[in-house]
């Protein structure tokens, strides 16, 4: 990301801020959002930005989405930033998923899942058409039957793992994070995603990030990547740069509690209940010499209710096993370095945006070196022909003048702006 400095401009800077305002606020007859109305219908919204902005806390990410002016990435960033900030105290314990109190769970490979299946809200058995009665004002919502509301409830009871009956013959195996050769047979229970590891998690928020890397460090840079560039990834493996034909093992939504153990206490305690959600995609694999024909998995665990990023986690995450499964890597999905060093937006939209601000020095140099080569090519090109070229010595073009103080009206454009930025982004 930029960082920069500004030495001049400051009026205009302060102007196109009140302008950003007045912009965001809109017409000051029309009521104002409340960050409660936000958190509570633009609940999608909301969970995006905090999984992308990896960090839990709805009334910030409300807050972030106000402040961006609705701009998804751009709150992300601005909780990202503000994450920093905060003190760490602990490390919580494992989530245990086992235990979720489950809102919604359905299975794409077994009609009667074991636990059985739990639409709960969705997008994906109604109809794609514009409900312009929403659009209408006082639109009243009428209260879910008794049947509907027992349904909404959440599912408190352990729900057992559809990927459990495939495990009971031995036929899906799974990644071990210290040894990639690692065999799923009859004789071995299955090492779920969110099993204790015999290592301690890598932390990429306080390390830095280096390829080939472990998959506990691949699925908490997936778990914030962006879900735009997650969700083209997965569908590229689906569209043969990835030669696996997935399938939704089992999808839940619900609430899990978080718990730590502090050293004063020396047990655990319950912090929190988050929502999350959960994804186990199966994928064929027809096995290699040391690793029998058998189904694999990816992974994918969000923040909030979303099953779009954490679908497309889970394709990836499988994807990226190419190496470890003896695959060959033919596909963006199943480069490592390219995928998690271009997943993060805060990271992306950093490096893009920064083009805006002024750059005239290294456009000035550039404009002389391309002066220079022109003239050497139109010259080589005139002694190939035999035509003499007349020596002409063209000045550099003077750079832009940032002497005078920039304009102090609303309209002040960015090149009256002297910034410099260093060259770390």
């Amino acid at each position: 990301m930029p960082y920069v400095a500004v030495k001049g401009g400051e009026q205009a800077i302060q102007n196109a801020e009140a302008l950003l305002k007045a912009k965001r606020r809109g017409e000051s007859a029309v009521p104002e959002l409340s960050l409660e109305q936000i958190k509570q219908q633009m609940q999608l919204a909301v969970n995006r930005v905090m999984a992308e902005g990896s960090l839990y806390d709805p009334d910030l990410a409300a807050l972030a989405i106000k402040q961006s002016w609705g701009d998804l990435v751009e709150a992300a960033f601005l909780l990202r930033a503000y994450r920093t900030t905060l003190p760490r105290l602990y490390y919580s314990e494992p989530v245990e998923t086992d235990r979720m109190h489950i809102q919604r769970r359905i299975s794409a490979i077994f009609k009667d899942a074991p636990g059985g299946q739990k639409l709960g809200p969705t997008f994906d058995y109604i109809h794609r058409l514009l409900d312009f009665k929403l659009a209408a004002e006082n639109n009243q919502f009428s209260a879910p039957t008794t049947e509907v509301g027992a349904a909404i409830a959440s599912t408190t009871a352990a729900t057992p793992r559809v990927l459990n009956t495939l495990a009971q013959e031995g036929l899906i195996g799974a990644t071990n994070s210290e040894d990639p050769t690692y065999t799923q047979s009859a004789t071995h229970s299955p090492q779920l995603p969110n099993s204790p590891t015999p290592h301690p998690p890598f932390d990429i928020t306080r390390e830095s990030l280096s390829t080939p890397t472990s998959r506990d460090a691949r699925l908490q840079n997936l778990a914030r990547a962006d879900e735009g560039f997650l969700l083209s990834m997965a569908y590229s493996t689906q569209r043969g740069y990835g030669k696996n034909h997935p399938f939704a093992g089992e999808i839940r939504v619900g609430e899990v509690e978080v718990m730590i153990c502090p050293e004063e206490l020396g047990f655990e305690v319950a912090i929190a209940g988050i929502t999350v959600t959960e994804v186990q995609m199966v994928n064929q694999f027809k096995g290699s010499k040391q690793i029998p024909p058998q189904f694999t998995q990816g992974y994918g665990l969000t923040f909030g209710y979303n099953e779009r990023k954490a679908m497309a986690m889970a394709l990836v995450d499988r994807a990226l096993q190419a190496k470890d499964l003896g695959e060959a890597i033919d596909g963006p999905a199943q480069n490592e370095d390219f995928v998690l060093f271009h997943s993060d937006n805060v990271e992306a939209q950093g490096f893009v945006q920064h083009l805006k601000l002024p750059h005239y020095i290294d456009f000035q140099a550039e404009l002389n070196l391309i002066r220079q080569l022109r003239h050497n090519y139109d010259q080589a090109q005139a002694e190939q022909n035999g035509v003499e070229q007349p020596s002409t010595n063209t000045p550099d073009a003077p750079a832009p003048s940032l002497d005078h103080p920039p304009s102090l009206n609303d309209g002040a454009s960015a090149q009256d702006l002297k910034i410099h930025h260093s060259s770390k982004l």
